[in-house]
């Protein structure tokens, strides 16, 4: 499908990646920002969820109109770079009441009603009180989700308590009341676990855990999932913790923070995709993004011609999953139960994950590589090989399709150089093959070939016994791979879903 052609910083350096003009994109990809941020509930056309008398009946009408005036004075208030970030805040909660309301259409009773009110009064409120400039952490910060309060302590350190309630209507709802107490710690960030439940006999090897950071006018932040959430006893999830969030008043100054705003390589004030906003959100993401720039640019002087083109194409491909990456997990269509909630720490937490393996390969490209030995890495697959002491190799790792959990390939095998060439132990027509292609290693070259031929015109198997990836045999397990030192990074080749 079309997509966006802008390629992200790290391609951005070179003529071949550069922008071109806008086309085509595909609408869960768009920007959220981009979407509009009056509120379309009360109306008597067939996109319109309340009819306009019961909007009127309930007040409703005069809500939604307060919150579109409200909204609109908040965001003329903030700098550019942030108004991309609130008004996809306001996108995010015009979508949870619009699922709210058709909640409501379907089951009107008093409790629903009343919690339906209740959301958008808490939006009024919310707006109302935006403001800009605070210049330290301490206040209140809210966004679509709640609230979340930072006090000063001793040494630098804040306490923070978060109140966060993602209401999509009926039992479809995400509650967390927790507290933290954050302190200092690297690249500017400050934090700290999750206080756990007094009452708990035992805590988890592994908290949850918080990190906070201005990002310009912005809070940011970030919740890491621990082993076990259960410690939280007012935290049914903590999906929706991470985010951006913006001052609810002008506290007097009782602190200061540095309040740069940390810049990828585009503009942040005009965002194209989803995964663009929170790059921008992110202090970490931008970083990564930059990064990614440099490593991309020291890179490819290094390289032979051949490896240089196939790098390229493998990059182009990398720039559209990671424009997908946000999306799909923002609203993990294979989760039916909760694919409309906005399930923000995952999401944000693939992102990290995609652009820190992709680091790996571009800082660590080990292009002095002999031989098959060592971790492979592409934009599709990764693959580790190595050699036992009686010259036997074995591989493992996975090909995925970008958010199809269906298209999954392992590779699993096992054989010996014989004549200067890899030989399966496989016995079969279409056995595993590894060889090297300059600084490259191509993965089952002959199965795209074989690929073509599993399935008949009617969609019947004609050879499955020849297939290697699961559930999806047209999918063909060849790759084309680059070579990478170990990094924790790397995907520990689990397998799970891209």
């Amino acid at each position: 499908m079309p997509r966006s052609p802008r390629l992200a910083a790290i391609a951005a350096a070179i003529t071949v990646l550069a922008s071109g003009p806008s086309i085509a994109m595909d609408d869960y990809l768009r920007a959220s920002s981009s979407a509009p941020t009056a509120i379309r509930l009360c109306g008597d056309t067939a996109d319109s969820t309340i009819k306009t008398s019961d909007c009127k009946k309930a007040g409703t009408d005069k809500l939604v109109a307060q919150i579109d005036k409200a909204f609109d004075a908040a965001l003329a208030k903030m700098p550019a770079n942030i108004k991309p970030l609130l008004k996809r805040d306001q996108a995010w909660f015009n979508e949870m009441i619009i699922d709210a309301a058709e909640v409501l259409a379907d089951a009107d009773t008093d409790e629903l009603k009343e919690s339906f009110a209740e959301a958008l009064r808490r939006r009024v409120t919310a707006l109302d009180g935006m403001a800009s400039g605070r210049p330290g952490l301490a206040g209140k910060w809210v966004n679509a989700f709640g609230n979340i309060t930072l006090t000063p302590a001793e040494g630098g350190a804040y306490r923070l308590a978060a109140d966060l309630r993602g209401d999509y209507g009926g039992d479809r709802r995400r509650t967390c009341k927790l507290t933290a107490l954050v302190k200092p710690a690297a690249s500017g960030w400050l934090s700290g676990p999750a206080l756990t439940d007094p009452a708990k006999t035992a805590e988890p090897a592994k908290p949850p855990s918080l990190k906070v950071r201005r990002q310009g006018e912005s809070l940011r932040i970030v919740a890491i999932l621990g082993d076990d959430e259960g410690g939280l006893a007012a935290c049914e999830s903590m999906g929706q913790v991470t985010g951006s969030y913006f001052a609810a008043g002008k506290d007097a100054a009782s602190d200061t923070a540095n309040t740069a705003f940390v810049a990828p390589t585009f503009d942040c004030t005009r965002p194209e995709t989803a995964t663009d906003e929170e790059i921008c959100a992110d202090p970490d993401l931008a970083d990564n993004d930059q990064r990614l720039n440099r490593a991309w640019k020291a890179l490819q002087p290094r390289l032979d011609e051949a490896t240089r083109r196939a790098l390229i194409d493998d990059q182009r491909n990398w720039v559209k999953s990671q424009a997908e990456e946000y999306p799909e997990f923002l609203h993990p269509a294979w989760e039916k139960q909760t694919s409309q909630v906005h399930d923000t720490v995952g999401a944000r937490d693939h992102v990290d994950g995609l652009q820190r393996e992709r680091l790996a390969l571009l800082e660590g490209f080990d292009d002095k590589r002999n031989g098959l030995t060592g971790i492979w890495l592409a934009y599709n697959a990764v693959i580790k090989v190595t050699a036992d002491s009686d010259g036997t190799l074995s591989a493992a790792g996975w090909k995925w399709d970008q958010g199809d959990w269906k298209a999954g390939c392992d590779y699993d095998m096992t054989g010996k150089i014989t004549g200067g060439a890899f030989r399966s132990d496989e016995q079969r027509k279409n056995p595993d093959t590894l060889e090297r292609d300059h600084a490259m290693l191509i993965v089952n070259r002959q199965d795209d070939v074989f690929a073509k031929k599993r399935t008949g015109k009617d969609g019947a198997e004609d050879s499955a016994d020849e297939a290697k990836c699961r559930r999806r045999l047209d999918i063909s397990s060849t790759a084309r791979l680059f070579p990478a030192r170990p990094s924790p990074d790397i995907d520990k080749f689990k397998g799970a879903i891209r």
